[in-house]
């Protein structure tokens, strides 16, 4: 019979592949609340800082 493979992954290293968990160790984790306040707060500081120079319609 042939012989099976192993799953080593030797081939996708070389070839700059990752695994999924791979990249996921080194992920940055962020709260999705967080990023939603961060974005609101960044949009209702456009929006005052367009009224404050007059370009807000």
């Amino acid at each position: 019979m042939a012989k099976k493979k192993s799953s080593g992954g030797g081939l996708m290293s070389s070839a700059g592949l990752m695994r999924y968990y791979d990249a996921d160790e080194s992920a940055v984790r962020l709260n999705p609340k967080t990023v939603m306040i961060v974005g609101v707060v960044f949009g209702i500081l456009a929006v005052a800082l367009g009224f404050a120079n007059g370009t807000w319609p």
